[in-house]
């Protein structure tokens, strides 16, 4: 293994060994394609039938339930899809089988139809799951011994992340609404087939790394603070051989597993198709939130009898990262309105319409936006090239036929865009900015975060949540004047661009800090399962965020637009300062972990 990862480093490309940018281009594209479709996906179920691009005209409500389900899944199957790479298929190979499998999701997407939609969905969530958590678990098992490094790394993994979300949805949002939907959906699936073929053609350049698991386990080194000490380490140990998984666990874990997957498929089945499996009724609450609320106790149970179990320490800490995984709910719930209610707020509620200056000077920006980060990444492409094509000359090839491709969809939407001289902003356009604000903005984070004035993980997340309740009060603020009940209005897009930048600052601050607490407060025999609950918590606030955005509709005919923003401006914020309140606690329950 150690000759394996010596010969990648032999290799470099901005310092890195070249094999990085293979994954690094392997996640662009997968990027590229999974936010590409998913901005799409609100907008066709909700157009209208009849008109020049016509959707399925479902309502809100049931487009965000099937949405929820779908984007709460997402984070589901990971947990499956990483224990079966570690088990048997090893990671190389479940990325290849995660990548086929999204690919077929995306080419069933492209016929509109009811039974390639859901297979489409279906495939798409088992193809995450292989992928997800196996292509950092690569860049992990290439950087063992070169720990140093493991920070730049993840920093250029996580620009692909970026880069392919931003091309993904403006150039599948721009074919989706100027041509038609199958185009967008359509280009995700092309994309995802290059990143296919290119990984697998360049798999042999990673050696063993990443390949199925021997029978010869390797010893990890400490990964975590809490195993720097040989006390703490012992602690740990004798803990963790008095605290197996018992029968009663293990019956708890599948009776709240079996609760919530019911509920997450109940939900959009009872309104999309009318098929209500918990077609019941206790009291005033109906079966899907009785059936929920059900699973909701036994985890709570499961979690803190387990919490009890463990020493002091131990439990301290797990319970500081429990609280940080309910903010973490919290937070999610609302940031991921971002793909649903927003995108809906961007088509229907604001003026998208440039004319004169306006026209001229959003197109510039937009060419701007388009054309300086994919020469950037371009030129990352060719000294990739000149370091591997001896080695991996196919997939050097189908890399560099896909980048022709993505440069020809670049510059048919950038002459079409010119050569009007009036321009209607795409809806899907505005999903852009989140990518582009955190690729412009974290270095400034990263900065703060190690300086003098980085502040505790408490009040990050305190920052984090009130800076995102703050944007939605920019919506509030925007949509004042909009009459209640009405389903259009032509709001100013420097309403949501405003609300997007501050929802993004509230991002920088939270998503990258959860998990690097989560490694550095929970003992290393217990990541995985911890990891599993971080997942579990991220997949919760998902489908929160697609039954409060689905309310859209109803709060807007009772109350108003302003309303419904409001409660999510509000309910964070009110979390967000509920955090810095608690910050000495957490700060007690740490024991030291900064």
């Amino acid at each position: 293994m150690n000759t394996d990862i010596e010969n990648l480093f032999k290799d470099k490309v901005i310092g890195h060994p070249a094999g990085l940018f293979v994954i690094f281009f392997t996640e662009m594209w997968e990027r590229f394609s999974f936010y590409g479709m998913k901005i799409l996906l609100v907008l066709f179920l909700t157009a209208p039938f009849l008109s020049d691009n016509p959707g399925w005209e479902w309502s809100r409500e049931n487009a965000l339930a099937l949405i929820g389900t779908y984007s709460s899944l997402l984070y589901l199957t990971p947990i499956v899809g990483g224990w079966l790479a570690d088990k048997y298929t090893g990671y190389k190979w479940a990325v290849i089988i995660g990548c086929f499998i999204m690919m077929l999701g995306h080419a069933a997407m492209v016929f509109e139809t009811t039974w390639s939609l859901y297979l489409g969905l279906a495939l798409l969530v088992i193809g995450t799951g292989f992928f997800k958590p196996n292509m950092t678990s690569m860049i992990s098992e290439m950087y063992k011994g070169k720990e140093s490094k493991k920070d730049g790394a993840y920093t250029i993994y996580y620009m692909g992340v970026n880069a392919g979300a931003f091309f993904g949805m403006m150039l599948c949002g721009y074919l989706a609404e100027n041509i038609g939907w199958s185009y967008g959906f359509g280009l995700a699936g092309i994309f995802m087939l290059g990143g296919l073929i290119q990984f697998w053609l360049a798999k042999d350049l990673f050696g063993s790394i990443g390949e199925k698991p021997s029978k010869v386990h390797e010893v990890e080194l400490p990964q975590n603070i809490n195993e720097d000490s040989p006390k703490e380490h012992d602690t740990s140990v004798t803990t963790e051989k008095l605290n197996p998984f018992t029968m009663v666990d293990k019956v708890l874990i599948l009776l709240s597993s079996i609760g919530g997957l019911l509920y997450l498929f109940n939900d959009p089945m009872s309104k999309i198709g009318n098929i209500n499996m918990l077609d019941f009724k206790i009291g005033s609450l109906d079966g899907s939130n009785v059936t929920i609320l059900v699973a909701l106790v036994l985890f709570l149970f499961l979690i803190i009898s387990r919490i009890l179990r463990y020493s002091p320490i131990v439990r301290d800490k797990i319970l500081a990262v429990s609280i940080f995984g309910i903010f973490t709910v919290f937070f999610f719930a609302a940031f991921e309105q971002s793909l649903g209610s927003m995108t809906l707020f961007a088509r229907d509620y604001t003026d998208r319409l440039l004319e004169g200056s306006s026209a001229t000077i959003f197109k510039v920006i937009d060419a701007i936006l388009t054309v300086v980060p994919l020469a950037i990444i371009t030129w990352v492409l060719y000294l990739l090239f000149k370091k591997t094509f001896a080695k991996i000359p196919s997939s050097n090839v189908v890399l560099a036929l896909t980048f022709v491709f993505l440069w020809f969809v670049v510059g048919y939407k950038l002459v079409n865009e010119f050569s009007k001289d009036a321009t209607e902003v795409g809806a899907s356009w505005f999903g852009i900015l989140n990518s582009f604000f955190i690729i412009t903005l974290a270095p400034l984070f990263s900065k703060w975060w190690e300086s003098k004035y980085n502040p505790s993980v408490a009040m990050k997340y305190g920052i984090g949540l009130i800076l995102l309740g703050l944007g939605f009060g920019v919506l509030v603020f925007g949509t004042m004047g909009i009459p209640q009940g009405a389903k259009t209005a032509s709001v100013s897009m420097i309403f949501l661009i405003l609300a997007y930048l501050l929802h993004t600052m509230g991002e920088l601050c939270i998503s990258p800090v959860g998990l690097s607490y989560l490694s550095k407060l929970v003992p290393g025999r217990m990541i995985g399962f911890m990891f599993g609950i971080w997942y579990l918590a991220i997949a919760i606030g998902q489908k929160a965020a697609g039954t409060m955005g689905g309310m859209i509709d109803k709060i807007s005919e009772e109350y108003s637009l302003s309303t419904f923003f409001l409660i999510f401006a509000l309910v964070p914020a009110g979390v967000g300062v509920i955090s810095m309140l608690l910050n000495p606690v957490l700060k007690k329950l740490m024991h030291g972990v900064k």
